[in-house]
């Protein structure tokens, strides 16, 4: 089990640069079509650029906190004794649990829904934001 965890969690980095990649092609192009001669202004780069920033800082976050590379206050937890130390990292796994059980699921699942329901559309790409908020 170990083996494939570790085999979704290496698909998901491989994914994640993938789409840094394509952010920062996305950037370059926007760049090049809007001061080199002779070439026209893209106006779909910038929309493209923010939504997959969003989606590179969401992925990136994900694997910072399976790599406990997350912000914290260690420096203050280190002063504890170690069954203190054990208490403090369930309580901080629990309060992250909560949060993305509320903001992240049940929130997410309601904003998908909506938007979808709403039928919203990207300004310029014409995409569903249901779709990209999922």
């Amino acid at each position: 089990m170990t083996a494939l965890w570790n085999r979704i969690v290496r698909g998901l980095e491989w994914f994640t640069i993938g789409l840094f990649a394509l952010l920062v092609l996305d950037v370059l192009w926007g760049v090049i079509s809007r001061y080199v001669p002779g070439i026209r202004p893209s106006d779909w780069t910038e929309e493209l650029a923010v939504y997959l920033l969003v989606w590179v800082s969401l992925f990136g976050a994900a694997l910072t906190y399976r790599s406990h590379g997350h912000l914290g206050v260690d420096y203050f937890v280190s002063k504890l004794d170690p069954s203190a130390q054990r208490l403090a990292a369930v309580l901080v796994e629990l309060a992250v649990l909560i949060f993305a059980a509320f903001a992240l699921c049940y929130g997410g699942w309601r904003l998908v829904a909506d938007t979808l329901g709403a039928n919203q559309l990207t300004p310029v790409l014409q995409w569903k934001i249901g779709y990209l908020y999922s």
